[in-house]
């Protein structure tokens, strides 16, 4: 069966099909106004000329497997859909009654479509979960965390092998095992091998550096190869203990290290026999803290969902090797009319999309084209995968116990998302703004001196930080004056603001915050703003005072842009958290009271922003040093320089270092090492 990624490429997914508009007509004129009553489209006119143009659209669509878009009249695509027969799926969207509310909706702003045919269902199936993960439809089930797992790996490439987590392509040669939940999850289970198989984590550079064996060593968590403490040959079998108790042979491993323990014990050599002991307890540790096993089963993801309050979640354990590996719960962003078995059956699909799958995936409801979906799993993983519900035994204990878990890290969410609201409504109130902010974007610099200068911005809204839209600004401008504050969030505004104006233009320069010069959302009833966010922020909040408040309205006056409301939080006396003072246009400064909720949650946005702009320019500065080295760090030349990498191995390892492990190195006394010290640890300026 051909690669439905290579049919992808074969296809041109661009516009391929251009519907007989007379000239003229602007499509997105038929585009229906919001009833303000019942957040649905008011004019039926435009559920009809939805439906014009997908029957236009249907004869031209093939009647064969494949993948169909529906685009807005703006170019956004609206929904990715697969079928058996392209033709027929089309034409019942052009059936005038008898689809749900959200089916509506997508009709009426359809302005195009476009086909991709497959040789059979299933690749179109494989197709769809790419492209919904790479074009992000309004009205698809979204997975909205698909960062990748960490895994373990136990490289090969070395006489030494070495432990250590990895995340992404598995480029390094050795042993990959995982997925794990999450990072805490794989360096709980490294350290926990490091005390049962003596395995260093070390990297190679700190391994050919060492000339004493290092603190590991000495907590009885690595067997120090690096300085020959344990034989090449001794290494070599307690690496193969390692890979077979991760591979799930842990009962043959348990046995073996209990029979030789008592062999130790019984020729009085007890030395030995409490280093077994000890790596006994530490694997039996590893197994006390896996909770919930599935035994009979070598490789297993459950998956279980759980709807309330118009959200789902869906709760992911990963079994390996017969061990449990942790779970994650996902919020997958879905339309409140879907049923959980739906929203189930869309979002395995992308899951699967980039992650390897095991031999068994346990679920908790029955979901459409399980069949189907079984054996596109199998087409893409080469091996046979089981897609089943279990109705009795171990395994529906487990997906019942993922069940309890969906369940309760959904009340979690409902938890913070409701106090979340009222944090909103509070600020809006404390504030003065003319509505709750959907989007809240907070900006800081951060530099030394001027050097190293880096503007960044977070983003905060009901659910919370949005990581993925964070943004950093190298400050460029060769004119500012080296330390200027003011002139640098005149920079970053500056760049942000007329990016934004030629990206989404506002109507009118309306602060509403919605209007993104489309009208698209006008469909989409009262929750628009949270199913297609707009980019403008409802409040701009700025690390500084007056200064800053008065540098961002320069830069709103020149671009034209008015209702943004703005704020500068200025510290309080000594910098003390808790007393900050509030900057507004036309407001005389105030403060909030003490241990005023709101003012603690602008105290978070602000040091979020201040974490992820002193991240940026550390990262910056890091970056620097690598390429002029560490000369720049006054009394150190390029032999103080050799030293310092032959004793640490690498320079994160220099930075890491106290100013005791500096001064043991050739060449460095306690002055030098203070210094050094003071270079990488040296706080931002104010």
């Amino acid at each position: 069966m051909s690669d439905p990624r290579k049919a992808e490429k074969k296809t041109n997914l661009d516009p391929v099909i251009e519907p007989d508009i007379p000239p003229g007509e602007d499509e997105e004129s038929t585009l229906p106004e919001l009833d303000d009553q019942s957040g649905l489209a008011a004019d039926s006119s435009a559920a009809a000329s939805g439906r014009n143009v997908i029957l236009r659209f249907a004869k031209l669509a093939p009647s064969s497997p494949g993948v169909y878009r529906m685009i807005a009249g703006n170019g956004d695509v609206l929904y990715v859909g697969k079928a058996k027969n392209i033709k027929k799926r089309i034409l019942a969207y052009a059936r005038p009654t008898g689809h749900v509310s959200r089916i509506e909706r997508m009709i009426a702003v359809t302005a195009a479509m476009e086909f991709v045919s497959t040789a059979t269902e299933t690749e179109a199936l494989l197709l769809e979960a790419n492209l919904i993960k790479r074009l992000r439809p309004r009205f698809n089930v979204l997975l909205r965390d698909d960062k990748s797992f960490p895994y373990i790996l136990l490289t090969a490439d070395h006489s030494a092998p070495q432990l250590t987590k990895h995340r992404g392509a598995r480029n390094r040669k050795g042993d990959y095992f995982g997925p794990f939940a999450s990072v805490w999850a794989v360096n709980r289970t490294i350290t926990a091998l490091e005390r049962a198989f003596l395995v260093r984590s070390c990297s190679d550079a700190v391994f050919e550096s060492r000339t004493r064996p290092c603190l590991l060593h000495q907590i009885k968590r690595c067997a120090a190869p690096c300085t020959g403490e344990v034989s090449p040959e001794a290494y070599r079998e307690l690496v193969r203990e390692a890979r077979a108790f991760l591979s799930g042979r842990s009962r043959v491993v348990k046995d073996q290290l209990a029979t030789e323990m008592e062999a130790a014990s019984n020729t009085l050599d007890f030395e030995r026999a409490a280093v077994l002991r000890d790596r006994l307890a530490a694997l039996s540790a590893i197994q006390s803290q896996q909770g919930i096993n599935l035994r009979g089963v070598d490789e297993a993801d459950v998956f279980a969902a759980h709807q309330s309050g118009g959200y789902t979640c869906i709760e992911v354990f990963f079994f390996r090797a017969g061990q449990n590996w942790g779970n994650r719960a996902y919020f997958p962003k879905a339309d409140r009319s879907l049923s959980a078995d739906e929203v189930l059956g869309e979002f395995l699909a992308q899951f699967y999309d980039d992650k390897p799958c095991p031999r068994v995936v346990l679920l908790s409801h029955a979901v459409a084209d399980q069949a189907l979906l079984a054996e596109a799993l199998s087409i893409r993983s080469n091996h046979k995968v089981e897609v089943s519900v279990p109705q009795r035994g171990e395994k529906k204990l487990v997906v019942d116990h993922a069940a309890a878990n969906a369940r309760e890290a959904l009340e979690r969410k409902l938890a913070d998302t409701a106090s979340q609201r009222q944090l909103l409504e509070g600020l809006t109130a404390s504030f003065g703004l003319p509505r709750v902010p959907n989007r809240i974007e907070v900006y800081d610099n951060s530099h030394i001196q001027g050097s190293n200068a880096v503007g960044a911005m977070v983003v905060a809204g009901p659910d919370g930080f949005r990581k993925n839209q964070y943004r950093k600004f190298n400050i460029k401008s060769e004119m500012l004056t080296p330390g200027d504050d003011y002139a640098m969030m005149r920079e970053v505004l500056t760049r942000r603001f007329k990016r934004l104006l030629s990206e989404s233009p506002r109507i009118g320069g309306s602060g509403d915050g919605a209007a993104n010069g489309t009208g698209a959302e006008s469909v989409l009833g009262e929750d628009a703003h949270l199913e297609n966010p707009s980019p403008w922020p409802d409040l701009v909040l700025l690390d500084g005072g007056e200064g800053q408040l008065t540098a961002a309205r320069q830069v709103f006056d020149e671009l034209g842009i008015d209702n943004v409301p703005l704020v500068a939080i200025s510290k309080g006396p000594d910098r003390d958290a808790g007393r900050e003072t509030f900057h507004m246009p036309g407001r005389e400064p105030f403060k909030l009271p003490p241990r005023d909720p709101v003012l603690y949650f602008v105290q978070r946005l602000r040091d979020e922003v201040h974490r992820f702009a002193i991240g940026s320019h550390r990262q910056k500065r890091r970056k620097d040093i690598r390429e002029a080295g560490l000369q720049e760090i006054s009394g150190i030349g390029p032999g103080r320089k050799r030293a310092l990498l032959r004793h640490f191995g690498t320079l994160k390892a220099i930075e890491r270092a106290s100013v005791a492990d500096l001064s043991h190195v050739p060449g460095i006394n306690a002055e030098t090492a203070r210094r050094i010290y003071d270079f990488f640890h040296e706080q931002r300026q104010p």
